[in-house]
């Protein structure tokens, strides 16, 4: 293809034109993202993904998060939607206000099969605690329920730097003890509640999973999508992919400026990094990581942490693809493909584990 062709392909960046390109043959792709002037070199990143970072880097993208916070959230809001043509089925989707003692907040339920009894997966949006909403998720769990046979209540946290972890992690907890409080209305399936989220909303899951140990309303299982689980630390996995991909290693410091230092919160205090929290008598987890991803070995060392403690892990790695690739699954089959057989394993492994 001609320079000038991709310039367009580039320029248009979205819906009919990706999908073409996902149905080229893998050279095809890798000829394009050579032409596109890419510069970073991962020979194992599924190709159609490595085209999409190369459409970004040539449109002079990098990273989600930046000095303008209001900016960075109206395109992390707009790119998600645009990666949307046909959202999932789901039979029964309706928006729902939680009055919680730390203050009201909005959530999205969706449920597969109304007026079947299903369990409930509680769900905290990734986005950097800075970034994201119930919108921009709203097809993750779309995909979660139909395929995880499960019902998900999509929780509108609020962000920061407009509120400290303290806060965040107090009404992230206050939501999940109301599902609780409510189970009768929503139908739950022997009260069994899980909690989920990807990147950030992995972490508040791993967070809340040690908070509630002793709680009425701690949850069976939990499900950690590629989780942020050490600010303190820089492990291999994140100077080999802070560059060119979804999650910079600009994106982990403005996080930490916003979420943590603004707040004088220690890097490794649990609230932050759930790997030096207490790990004793935690539900079982089920761990995903993207094998290029700056968040990597930080997912997979607290799988191992949480094994050695004796809680039953199921740790999956998804070696050709990138961070945030759940957000992928609606353009490349490739992806859909890793995201339905991880909610339907995700599924087996909680039933097995009630």
């Amino acid at each position: 293809m001609a320079n000038h062709n991709l310039e367009k392909v580039v320029e248009k960046g979205q819906g009919i034109v990706i999908r073409a390109v996902d149905r080229l043959p893998a050279f095809a792709q890798e000829a394009m993202v050579k032409a596109l002037g890419y510069p970073y070199h991962y020979p194992r990143l599924d190709s159609f993904i490595k085209w999409l970072m190369a459409a970004q880097y040539k449109q002079g993208i990098s990273g989600f998060i930046g000095p303008d916070i209001a900016l960075s959230r109206q395109q992390f809001e707009a790119q998600a939607q645009s990666l949307i043509m046909k959202p999932t089925a789901v039979r029964q989707i309706r928006d729902i206000r939680l009055p919680l003692q730390s203050g009201t907040i909005a959530a999205r339920h969706y449920h597969p099969a109304p007026g079947r009894k299903l369990p409930m997966l509680v769900y905290y949006h990734g986005g950097g605690f800075v970034t994201g909403s119930i919108n921009s998720y709203d097809e993750v769990c779309r995909m979660l329920a139909v395929h995880a046979r499960v019902q998900v209540l999509s929780i509108e946290y609020p962000l920061a730097p407009e509120v400290s972890p303290q806060q965040l992690m107090q009404s992230c907890e206050d939501a999940l003890a109301w599902v609780f409080q409510n189970s009768r209305n929503f139908k739950i399936l022997k009260n069994r509640v899980a909690i989920s989220g990807d990147s950030a909303g992995g972490n508040i899951s791993a967070v809340l999973a040690q908070r509630t140990v002793n709680a009425t309303y701690a949850p069976d299982v939990q499900l950690l999508l590629y989780p942020t689980t050490d600010f303190k630390s820089r492990h291999p996995s994140f100077y080999a992919y802070k560059d060119g991909l979804v999650l910079t290693g600009t994106d982990i410091d403005y996080v930490l400026s916003y979420y943590a230092d603004r707040y004088h919160v220690a890097h490794d205090d649990p609230i932050l990094s759930p790997t030096y929290g207490h790990l004793h008598k935690l539900p079982p987890a089920y761990i995903v990581t993207a094998g290029h991803d700056v968040l990597h070995d930080e997912g997979e060392i607290y799988a191992h942490k949480l094994r050695q403690q004796g809680i039953r892990v199921i740790y999956r790695n998804v070696e050709d693809q990138t961070h945030g690739f759940f957000n992928f699954a609606p353009i490349s089959r490739r992806t859909k493909k890793h995201v339905i057989e991880i909610c339907r394993d995700f599924r087996k492994f909680w039933d097995k584990s009630y």
